[in-house]
């Protein structure tokens, strides 16, 4: 028996089932861990704000203290992917957690900026590994009718996790003078929760097939069945027989030629996208601080502007099967670019928050049809492998991004640089259209 029939009659199953408390749980657990994900990431931007008062630090060297860890996110996005399709993504979804979640926590206890820097590396390479393995992993056992809408019900979680880390910000950091260090504690709960993700979850039954261990592809597949009420007329599975393991996954295959042109567009994709996004959210803080807000002030306003992101998610969930992912992904990319450079030319709190929202609503919702579109773009043996490199090339831009803030804002304040980032968002409208759309499609 092929791993190639093997895994067509694993997703046909699969993609027969209805959404049931099991899928609920696979989507949750791996939502909460999206979630600290966010917080974490969310959280850096309520601290670089408070140490360049506290630390008096210079634009460039906080500007660094994000790099730092986007550097780190582009290492792990991308070694992450490999070895999720190597080793399996419930293994290396849960060592992500804990890498990140150890690091974050040890962050708490440093006393300058060097140290700080270390430390935030390591976060990235737990952190940038976790996310496309983790929307892999759920893409897997989603069913084919509703996998796009799940992947952005996935992605929404996002918000969930940088509304955490704006309550924190406004709450929290600005409290006392070591409000950051306890702000950074909080983020050593996602090293408990990997132990639950490591116990808890099935591997993916696609993958187990895909590396010829269908024994225990089949026993997951019908644990999911019984759990819908279907009794499986398939074979038992201690009566299938082991079939040969596909190839190690290499990242030359990306560049094959049915591949070429999606890999190609979701890397223009990611990059833009990162660029705009952490360009934008890790500084918002800093720029209300420098346009004469202070420090709680602004966490107000931040806090409010990152509410619009659910009804973002929940609209793009919605559409991305109604529509498709290219439509939904091309217009939530256009509502950001629109949306940018209304926020860099606002004045006065209400525009400043109504032009806020409305980048926060569309970019979000952006992201949740990328996350979903990405997985689905390849084959089984190498799903992590291409989401994670197209995830660790949008990490370059988001190392390059809160380095260029500085001499852009420098140059031509706020309009010029919310200018800049509505043209990456043009960008990534047209490298969208050159996506195959997936829509209904079961995976490779």
């Amino acid at each position: 028996m092929s791993t190639a029939t093997d895994t067509i009659r694993v997703s046909e199953r699969l993609d027969a089932l209805p959404f049931t408390r099991r899928h609920g749980r696979i989507l949750g657990g791996s939502g909460l861990g999206w979630a600290l994900d966010a917080m974490d990431v969310g959280l850096i931007s309520f601290v670089i704000a408070a140490l360049s008062v506290q630390w008096k630090l210079a634009p460039s060297e906080a500007s660094w203290i994000a790099s730092a860890g986007f550097a780190g996110m582009a290492i792990g996005a991308s070694l992450g992917g490999l070895l999720a399709d190597r080793f399996g993504r419930r293994h290396v979804f849960a060592l992500t957690l804990l890498i990140y979640g150890v690091a974050t926590g040890a962050s708490a206890l440093v006393g300058g900026l060097a140290a700080l820097l270390v430390l935030r590396f390591v976060v990235g390479l737990g952190l940038g590994a976790e996310l496309p393995v983790a929307s892999t992993y759920v893409s897997e056992f989603a069913p084919a009718r509703m996998r796009g809408r799940l992947i952005v019900l996935l992605e929404a979680f996002w918000a969930v996790g940088w509304t955490a880390a704006a309550l924190i910000g406004y709450l929290v950091v600005p409290s006392s003078a070591d409000g950051w260090r306890w702000a950074f504690a909080l983020g050593a709960i996602p090293a408990v929760y990997a132990l639950v993700v490591r116990w808890g979850l099935p591997e993916s039954p696609r993958w187990l097939a895909s590396r010829g261990r269908n024994t225990e592809a089949v026993a997951i597949v019908r644990d999911l069945e019984a759990a819908a009420g279907r009794v499986s007329l398939e074979p038992s599975a201690e009566g299938v027989t082991a079939s040969v393991p596909a190839p190690r996954p290499r990242v030359s295959a990306l560049w094959a030629p049915a591949l070429r042109i999606r890999t190609a567009s979701l890397w223009v994709l990611w990059f833009c996208v990162n660029f705009s996004y952490y360009g934008a959210f890790i500084w918002i803080p800093t720029i209300l601080v420098s346009q004469g807000y202070d420090l709680v002030r602004s966490f107000g306003f931040t806090l409010i502007i990152t509410l619009a992101q659910l009804p973002g998610y929940a609209v793009a969930a919605w559409l991305i099967e109604a529509w498709g992912r290219r439509p939904t992904l091309a217009v939530f990319l256009a509502g950001s670019a629109v949306s940018a450079v209304f926020f860099g030319t606002a004045s006065g709190e209400v525009s400043v928050i109504a032009a806020g929202m409305a980048l926060s609503f569309f970019n979000l919702g952006a992201w949740g049809a990328l996350y979903a579109a990405t997985p689905e773009t390849y084959p089984t043996p190498l799903r992590a492998t291409g989401s994670g490199w197209a995830a660790g090339i949008g990490r370059i831009a988001s190392i390059l991004a809160p380095l260029a803030v500085p001499p852009l804002l420098a140059i031509g304040g706020a309009p010029l640089l919310f200018v800049v980032f509505a043209g990456f968002f043009a960008v990534a409208v047209v490298a969208a259209l050159f996506l195959r759309e997936q829509r209904g499609r079961a995976l490779a």
